[in-house]
This record gives C-alpha cells, sequence and structure tokens, in this order.
C-alpha cells in the first residue's frame, strides 16, 4: 500500500482541501493519505476559527485516511520549524512513502534548487543577506533580494514572494536534511490567492476569504473584524455563499456547531495575553520564541496601550518585524513557549509521540501499521503518556495546556460544558 502525507491546517476546510487530496492521492498513485495538522493554533500565529477535532472530523469525511496532530511548537513556528516538525514527524510514522504540496509555481526543480542554496549558504549569499538585514530589512525581503543578487533569475527570487512556494521551499529543505526517503510532490495551487478576503466564483475560495465571511456569523460576539457590510447578515444566507465552496458534509458541520465551538478569533485571548505580559519583564520576555530583545522591550512600553490582543499586536509592528512574527511571538508568550524547549526538542530527536486525533474505519490497518513500525509512540489515548522519556511528557503538556486553554475560551464565549484533553475521544467516522 503507498501511502502519501500531506502537511494541512484546515482553517476551515474546503473545495480546495478537497482538490488536493484527490489530486495528492492522483499524481503519487497513493491508495491512502495520511494528514499531519495543526492543533488549535495555527502557523500565521493566531487561534485556529474552530478546533481541532472539528476540523479532523472535516478531513476524515472528505477521504484522509488518518490525521495526526502537529505539536503547538511546530505548529505556531516560523516557516523552517513548521515544516521540519512536520515533515520530521511524516518521516518518523515510518510508512509514509510521498508528500505533496500544494504550490503557486507548480515546478519542482525549481523550489529544490532554491532549497539547496538556502540550505548551503555560500558565502556570496551570506554576504548579500547580512548586508541587507544591516540595512533594516525584515528577514523575508532581505533574504528576497539576498537570492535575487546571488542567482540573478529573477524567477527565483519571486519564489519567495509567495506562501505556498515558501512552505514547499521549507518542505524540501526538511527532506533534504532529514535524508528522508519520502519522495516530494506538487501541485499547482488552484483558486484564489493566499489571502484573499472574496469568495471566488470558481468555487476554490480561500481559507482567509471563508474566515472573512464567518467572521459576520453572530452579531453579538463579534470580536473581529476584517471590514465589509456584512452586519446584518444572517448565518443561514452566510451558509448559503459556503454552498459552492466547502463540501456538503463539511457545510453541515458547520451549521451544526456553529456558536457552539466556533468562530473563536484572537482577541477572545485578550485578557489571558495580558495577564501573562502583566506578570513579565524584558527580561523574561526574551526567553520566549520569536521574541527578541528589541520586541521584549516594545511589548512592556506600549503595555499600556493594551486595548485587545490583535491591536496590541498591530501597534507592535515595524518596518523590519513582520506582523506574523509579532503574532507568533505573543502566541509564544501566551502558551509558554520556550527557546531552550525548542532547541532540546530539535537536539533530541524532535518527536517523542505521535498523537492520534482521528482515522478512518476502513483504514484502521494504517495505524496498526504505525504502531508496528514508527519508533515513536502510537499516542491514541493521554492516560499512555507514563511512558514517554520527561522531554516528551514536557512536550505533551504545552500541547495539552494549548488546547484546555484553546476549550477554556470557546465553553466561556459559547457557555458550553468543558472537557479537558483527557476527556476529548479520538474521531472515527
Amino acid at each position: 500500500m503507498k501511502i502519501v502525507g500531506l502537511i494541512t491546517e484546515y482553517n476551515p476546510f474546503h473545495n480546495g482541501h478537497l482538490h488536493h487530496i484527490n489530486e495528492a492521492r492522483r499524481v503519487t498513485g497513493a491508495d491512502a493519505v495520511i494528514v499531519v495538522m495543526s492543533g488549535d493554533y495555527v502557523q500565521r500565529g493566531v487561534p485556529a476559527i474552530m478546533p481541532k477535532r472539528l476540523r479532523t472530523e472535516m478531513a476524515l469525511k472528505c477521504g484522509a485516511s488518518a490525521v495526526f496532530e502537529l505539536p503547538v511548537c511546530y505548529a505556531a513556528g516560523s516557516a523552517e520549524f513548521f515544516a521540519m516538525g512536520a515533515v520530521s514527524l511524516l518521516d518518523s510514522l515510518g510508512i509514509v512513502d510521498a508528500v505533496c504540496f500544494g504550490s503557486e509555481c507548480n515546478d519542482l526543480e525549481a523550489l529544490s534548487h532554491v532549497a539547496d542554496i538556502l540550505i548551503r549558504e555560500p558565502d556570496d549569499y551570506r554576504s548579500f543577506l547580512k548586508k541587507n538585514l544591516r540595512k533594516g530589512a525584515s528577514f523575508p525581503s532581505a533574504r528576497h533580494d539576498a537570492l535575487l543578487e546571488y542567482t540573478r533569475v529573477p524567477a527565483y527570487a519571486a519564489l519567495l514572494d509567495s506562501p505556498n512556494n515558501i512552505l514547499g521551499i521549507e518542505y524540501l529543505k526538511s527532506l533534504k536534511r532529514l535524508n528522508s526517503h519520502i519522495v516530494p510532490f506538487t501541485i499547482q495551487r488552484e483558486g484564489s490567492h493566499y489571502h484573499d478576503r472574496t469568495l471566488s466564483p470558481e468555487r476554490l475560495s480561500s481559507a482567509s476569504a471563508i474566515r472573512s465571511l464567518l467572521a459576520y456569523s453572530g452579531s453579538s460576539l463579534h470580536t473581529e473584524r476584517f471590514g465589509g457590510t456584512f452586519e446584518n447578515t444572517s448565518f443561514s444566507s452566510i451558509l448559503g455563499e459556503l454552498e459552492d465552496q466547502v463540501p456538503s458534509c463539511c457545510l453541515e458541520l458547520l451549521k451544526d456547531y456553529h456558536r457552539v465551538q466556533y468562530p473563536v478569533y484572537q482577541n477572545d485571548f485578550s485578557i489571558i495575553l495580558k495577564y501573562k505580559l502583566l506578570n513579565k519583564h524584558p527580561g523574561s520576555l526574551i526567553r520566549y520564541q520569536d521574541v527578541s530583545e528589541d520586541l521584549a522591550n516594545r511589548i512592556c512600553s506600549q503595555l499600556n496601550n493594551f486595548f485587545n490582543y490583535k491591536q496590541f499586536a498591530e501597534l507592535l509592528k515595524t518596518r523590519d518585524t513582520t506582523q506574523t512574527r509579532i503574532n507568533r511571538a505573543l502566541l509564544h508568550i501566551m502558551l509558554g513557549l520556550k527557546k531552550n524547549d525548542m532547541t532540546e526538542y530539535m537536539e533530541n530527536g524532535r518527536h517523542f509521540y505521535a498523537r492520534l486525533l482521528g482515522y478512518r474505519k476502513d483504514r484502521a490497518k494504517i495505524i496498526n501499521r504505525i504502531a508496528k513500525e514508527s519508533p515513536l509512540p502510537l499516542l491514541a489515548r493521554l492516560s499512555e503518556s507514563e511512558e514517554l522519556p520527561s522531554i516528551g511528557q514536557k512536550m505533551l503538556r504545552n500541547d495539552i495546556l494549548a488546547s484546555n486553554l484553546y476549550m477554556s475560551v470557546v465553553t466561556d464565549k459559547y457557555k458550553t460544558a468543558f472537557q479537558n484533553e483527557y476527556k476529548q475521544g479520538i474521531i472515527k467516522v
């Protein structure tokens, strides 16, 4: 049996994701699809719009064979950490033959060439990069310009202008560094651009556009504003607009769990973040992932101007620091994700368990294969975690805390019963 791995967020699941699953199976000739998915927080440094188990159920109903959770330290990390965490988890499952990712360019050879350069960092390239950083450019901008100066091929530098290309390059870098047997494939990203905020008539809208529409799905519960004039839009009309944009089974779940488990936004965590920041000083803040000394000082100096999470994150932005970097830094502070812990994980094998979120009953044999062939313990129930090494238990505690915090926000917002991670079961469809 040939198995292809997908690295995803499904925030939320839509027609483009269904296309990805189907095309990945087609181009690789795979019999089954294993998904590594971010949990309750995503790589942009914000909470997912809906809980991980709801997104897992959507994926399984749309063709995924099994879904594993990417630990939060990687899920909310930089593109490099996100990619290495996800690829190394797929590699450690022991049964994945291929990985398939979407890209704007659909040119595996060009992406691989750029990945080689970024891994080797030739002297001239490194010199150009340092020069651009000294000028005050953000790292993405400095890297783009350095690659252009080094290769003198605008098409290579242009690859770094598109988010899916960037992640694809990072996946390829990770495969090369791991010397993995997994074979990479890429498919053309179809439909809307990643950041598009309006629905596409071609039925392949971006997750950003769908999240933007769902932001207006309950005026009394707004905690996010995206612009537009949807203040009086009824949820039934929103579902009508989404009818052609998400698979029918997902539409049913959107309907059933609306204002029960979602929508969830950055500002729902405002008081939690402020509490964490009030207990910190610059010297303690720099311990957290993605927090520089300059950012730590800005956080503390601007704390009196904190009104809500999103506003504060935007307030901290500067020319040489991207908004996504700020979002990730604040999320790492809130969740207690420290630089030293990440270094320890990376130096000691990266993963210490494979956390199963759900699987299809007709693919149960795949789970049995992983249990036999993977060097990682297959973690289906948290009660099984007592056998993990101490470093694995530390990583898992971070995951549990992050999820419990998320579900606490959900239950407080929608007045539903709280269930901690130990009471949450595996999704089976």
